[in-house]
């Protein structure tokens, strides 16, 4: 049986590591604006079975406490559900999701206080890590001879409206493929389409369209008797397996010998990319997910001095090593720290 060098995964951690850390070289040292004392109440992405974020929101407790040692940090991740419903109750001074925010909770807030919720962007969706929101890859068969598509092909393929401007696309012919793939069917293989990885496709793919094409097999998790779960990602690729003549899309978590991921790009003239953790970081792959974290701010206001210094910290070369160091998510560009310090400013 044919087994894989041990060099090629040390190779590939080691890279993993320097790409990462790389990034980080001209992040911003944290410095105290201003000394700040008394308690931070945060809610997010967490829950009672699965603390997502513990070890990351200790590393970053712990580090901010260091240079802020009058502050209390309440870590009350109970679920990203409920994380913006905490802000307009006044529960909690800090909201961190676990994805982007949806439209139902920010308007929500906004019924509430007049004015739309502040957010902050903190890191980067994972590239292929369970429970941390990854990037969105597609995938056809490995004998499909495609290797890249646009956003505005995949648009044709999984949606029926179309804002992106195109039509639909229906068989393998109307991408170009010549011979036994001219007139055969395309079959799409997705989330089922009330998951929140389907809402997140709707405006980021479908660019919010809620039509979708009907030919779309869903997939959702399947509980197993031994209290694992089937993960729909997995399903997805699985079923995918089977289909020559499918596309599905999943994470790179659940990929195997029989299916391969394609390079995307925004327009059809290119450029293509794949997803990759540089790509991830730099937001050149199209379904890039961003974490947010989201504050009370009235509108011309300044930030409470505790958050906002908080919210440094996190921004901060100390802050993003913690990311680093924990495993979950990818770090911010240097670009976006300063694009989000500014926001804070």
């Amino acid at each position: 049986m044919f087994r894989p060098a041990l060099a090629t995964p040390i190779i590939l951690l080691l890279a993993f590591i320097c790409v990462r850390a790389q990034s980080l070289d001209a992040s911003p040292h944290y410095q105290p604006g201003q000394n700040v004392s008394g308690t931070i109440r945060v809610w997010g992405h967490g829950s009672f079975k699965r603390d997502f974020m513990g070890q990351l929101m200790k590393y970053w407790t712990e580090g901010f406490r260091k240079y802020q040692p009058g502050i209390r940090i309440e870590n009350r991740m109970y679920g990203t559900a409920s994380a913006i419903g905490a802000l307009y109750t006044g529960a909690g001074d800090l909201a961190i999701l676990g994805e982007e925010i949806q439209a139902a909770p920010a308007a929500a807030f906004e019924r509430v206080m007049g004015y739309p919720p502040f957010g902050i962007e903190i890191a980067t969706g994972s590239l292929d890590v369970r429970y941390f929101d990854y990037a969105h890859v597609f995938f056809v068969h490995k004998d499909n001879p495609l290797s890249k598509l646009s956003l505005t092909q995949l648009d044709a393929i999984f949606g029926n409206e179309h804002k992106r401007g195109s039509r639909n696309i229906r068989t393998w012919g109307d991408l170009g493929l010549p011979g036994e793939w001219k007139d055969k069917p395309i079959t799409p293989y997705g989330w089922r389409i009330d998951d929140d990885f389907a809402i997140y496709l709707q405006d980021a793919l479908l660019m919010g369209s809620h039509k979708w094409n009907c030919d779309l097999r869903e997939f959702e998790h399947i509980n197993n008797p031994d209290g694992s779960i089937y993960e729909h990602g997995q399903r997805i690729l699985d079923a995918l397996a089977k289909d020559p003549y499918g596309i599905g899309v999943s994470s790179l978590l659940f990929k195997h010998s029989q299916v391969k991921p394609l390079a995307l790009s925004v327009t059809d003239s290119g450029p293509y990319y794949e997803a990759t953790i540089e790509n991830l970081i730099t937001r050149k792959y199209p379904f890039t997910r961003i974490i947010p974290a989201y504050i009370n701010r009235v509108p011309g206001k300044p930030v409470d001095p505790r958050v906002r210094e908080f919210l440094r910290y996190i921004l901060s070369y100390e802050g993003q090593q913690d990311i680093l160091r924990e495993g979950g998510y990818l770090q911010l560009s240097d670009e976006a720290v300063r694009a989000q310090l500014k926001k804070l400013e």
